[in-house]
């Protein structure tokens, strides 16, 4: 190795300009070429660049193409490296740690979570998110299916009244309402506007997607019985009803999610004066479909459309537990 300095190697890029001087150094350090010395700063632009390298000497990789050739793993395709070699040496280690898993682990058909199986290849939980695993894959020819993985996300809070059913399951916007209802209900009671509820869950906004995504994988037994009916309440806003449009779109493989009418009915039945309504956020998404209305009265699905339109919402939080 031997030190260069950053403006050796932009010598014949003096007249181009800075985006394609930075495009310049970033190849040669992806491809080994260069190593950044931390210690010696940077020149202080954005993006910075650093202002000393290493510059590596040529190595032979004669070695490494045999080894791509004929030892990897059959499932592991040896295009991109054998054309990119010193990127392979760069990422050889991981490689090979996947190359032996797939050899010793041939049964890919049961799905575990993502930092289980990144942790099984790699020995590193995060590696895939954090140290270049998804890269890696995509270099090796492989489809992020082949690992069969699943991601996680927060485990979703619910409050069980029963776990009999056929049974009625209510989502939940926001955070207040859910533990109004849940004190509704400890305190002996058993309906929400006259409907028999089972469970209510804690949708926490648009944590909601991400939440139900995994819904079929961690929910209790009961919960999945396709007897149960879902239904879901939040703001009456643009995007309370996005929320409830996305979530319902995304869920209608596995069953219907329909609005808890009765609950948009008592909120418009309380706040029924537009003009004292408060004024919606800014700049929230209009692109709502018309799942939503499309379960309303054609009364109720004009008010709240006129209360839109008014640049108005209702939240939910309106309603509390003497109105349950």
């Amino acid at each position: 190795m031997k030190k260069c300095s950053l403006e050796d190697l932009l010598k014949t890029y003096r007249q181009k300009t800075y985006t394609e001087q930075y495009a310049h150094i970033m190849k040669l350090i992806d491809s080994g070429q260069i190593k950044p010395i931390a210690s010696a700063g940077t020149n202080g632009k954005k993006p910075a660049l650093p202002l000393k390298f290493w510059w590596l000497q040529e190595q032979d990789f004669s070695d490494l193409k045999q080894e791509l050739l004929y030892n990897l793993s059959p499932m592991i395709s040896h295009d991109y490296y054998v054309k990119n070699l010193a990127v392979y040496a760069k990422e050889r280690k991981a490689v090979q740690q996947m190359s032996q898993y797939f050899k010793t682990q041939p049964d890919l058909t049961i799905p575990i979570s993502l930092n289980e199986r990144s942790y099984a290849i790699w020995k590193q939980e995060k590696f895939w998110q954090k140290d270049g695993g998804k890269t890696i894959l995509k270099h090796c020819g492989l489809s992020e299916d082949k690992l069969n993985f699943y991601t996680t996300s927060e485990p979703f809070a619910y409050y069980t009244v029963h776990k009999q059913v056929t049974q009625t399951v209510l989502i939940i916007e926001n955070k207040d309402t859910f533990y109004s209802m849940r004190r509704h209900f400890l305190a002996g009671k058993r309906t929400i506007f006259g409907q028999p509820i089972g469970t209510l869950i804690y949708g926490a906004g648009k944590r909601v997607w991400s939440t139900f995504k995994e819904f079929q994988l961690s929910a209790e037994p009961y919960l999945l019985d396709e007897r149960n009916n879902f239904v879901y309440f939040g703001d009456l806003d643009y995007e309370g009803i996005l929320i409830y449009e996305k979530l319902a779109q995304s869920f209608r493989e596995y069953r219907e999610i329909k609005p808890f009418v009765p609950a948009y009915e008592a909120m418009l039945a309380k706040e029924g004066e537009i003009a004292k309504l408060p004024c919606a956020k800014d700049g929230q998404n209009h692109n709502i479909d018309n799942i939503f209305f499309s379960y309303f009265s054609i009364s109720c699905r004009n008010t709240m459309v006129e209360i839109l339109e008014a640049g108005r919402y209702i939240p939910q939080e309106c309603l509390n537990i003497m109105d349950f």
